[in-house]
């Protein structure tokens, strides 16, 4: 077992330092700033709009690098320049501080969204470069933005942007699992980074935990839903009520299961494995393998196009949530869920000639052409988030068996 985990160590990084160098090379902006995400299979740019959502993640990711290997002065270059790009270009400052979705390459803004995961990301970045650098203004940004993220999910202010809902809320209003669980993973950031404010951060976990649990987990359906109404209601008549997005609750399942280990709560610990179980027994593709992205709760026809396609970022968080569950708990559904994984990402997402994996599979597991690294929604994050926590969770396993 041990000459298993090491091999698999040994393929988790060399895929980090060819995702890696893959952005270094291909996706920084020596002009503008901030990184370039739509790239070709060899990295060539095929769009100069700028994803605000990924320069967010993009900061955090080299950030985090630093943090957990020692500091590069080429990961903190791409640390830095994201962040500058995104204080110049990237926030509507006579909006509330709300952040733009999508920038052109020299930061005109183009697009902005009602949900508020740009500024979420841009939290995250600020709060781990400041782990790096001790600069309490980034420390005081992701603060900010963080209290701006609880106050427009929580309805404690009108939105500054003015968008309103996507649909009548006199007519329909609920709830997105996306919100709560951000979040938690959000707080968990910035406790690492803001121990002064750790009250806060675990009293604001706590009522994410919460509401996942009351409002999104339907543990009588075996699945967790995407919308529901605000008191946890099933919309079973329509499409949009009944979506399951597995790779979601998978990550989700990962959140909870730190969380749960933060607060050596074992209870909360299985009722997050058992949401893995029903989120990846709901998904995977027993013909093709691989994850679907999504799934009707009730088997029937999804409303989304792209529902049996096969995306990179579920299956990143799939090897995340088995191997943190295995470690946890030893059990061997968690191992074969794992390997099962790993061997469906080598054979179908990774890409040894030209680095990084990947976006988006059709559902036989072939790239979609002509193939993408990149996207307005796939950038450095999810990839080497997996990749960098594979790793550590790995030396911790070997360790203890050593």
């Amino acid at each position: 077992m041990a000459e298993q985990l090491r091999e698999l160590q040994g393929w988790i990084r060399e895929e980090l330092d060819r995702c890696i160098g893959f952005w270094l090379e291909h996706g920084m902006d020596p002009t503008w700033g901030g990184v370039y995400t739509c790239l070709d299979r060899e990295g060539k740019i095929f769009s100069t709009d700028k994803s605000v959502w990924m320069q967010g993640r993009c900061a955090w990711t080299f950030a985090h690098l630093c943090n957990q290997y020692g500091e590069r002065p080429e990961w903190r270059a791409a640390a830095e320049s994201c962040l500058d790009f995104m204080e110049k270009h990237c926030i509507d400052r006579e909006k509330g501080g709300r952040m733009y979705f999508t920038v052109t390459r020299e930061g005109l803004p183009l697009r902005q969204r009602r949900y508020n995961f740009s500024e979420g990301f841009y939290a995250m970045a600020n709060a781990e470069y400041y782990m790096l650098s001790g600069r309490r203004e980034n420390l005081e940004r992701a603060r900010a933005a963080y209290e701006l993220i609880w106050k427009l999910n929580r309805g404690l202010m009108e939105d500054p942007v003015g968008m309103g809902p996507k649909t009548i809320p006199e007519t329909r209003s609920g709830r997105a699992l996306a919100d709560p669980m951000i979040y938690l993973n959000l707080s968990d950031v910035m406790r690492r980074a803001d121990p002064e404010r750790t009250a806060l951060y675990d009293e604001r976990a706590e009522q994410c935990v919460s509401d996942i649990f009351t409002y999104h987990r339907k543990k009588e359906m075996r699945c967790t839903l995407e919308f529901v109404g605000m008191h946890g209601e099933f919309f079973g008549d329509v499409t949009a009520g009944r979506v399951v997005n597995p790779g979601h609750d998978i990550e989700c399942s990962w959140f909870l299961m730190e969380e749960a280990n933060r607060l050596h709560d074992g209870d909360l610990h299985e009722e997050a494995e058992s949401l893995f179980l029903d989120a990846i027994n709901a998904g995977w593709d027993k013909e093709y393998g691989g994850l679907l992205y999504f799934v009707d709760c009730l088997g029937r026809p999804p409303e989304a196009y792209e529902h049996d396609m096969k995306l990179w970022w579920p299956h990143n968080e799939i090897v995340i949530a088995a191997l943190m569950a295995w470690r946890d708990t030893g059990k061997q559904v968690f191992l074969d869920w794992l390997n099962k994984t790993v061997d469906y990402c080598k054979a179908h997402f990774s890409d040894p000639d030209f680095g990084e994996w990947y976006g988006y599979l059709r559902r036989d597991g072939l790239p979609t052409q002509p193939p993408c690294k990149g996207s307005t929604f796939k950038g450095p994050f999810h990839l080497p988030r997996m990749l960098m926590m594979a790793d550590a969770m790995l030396d911790e396993i070997l360790s203890k068996r050593q």
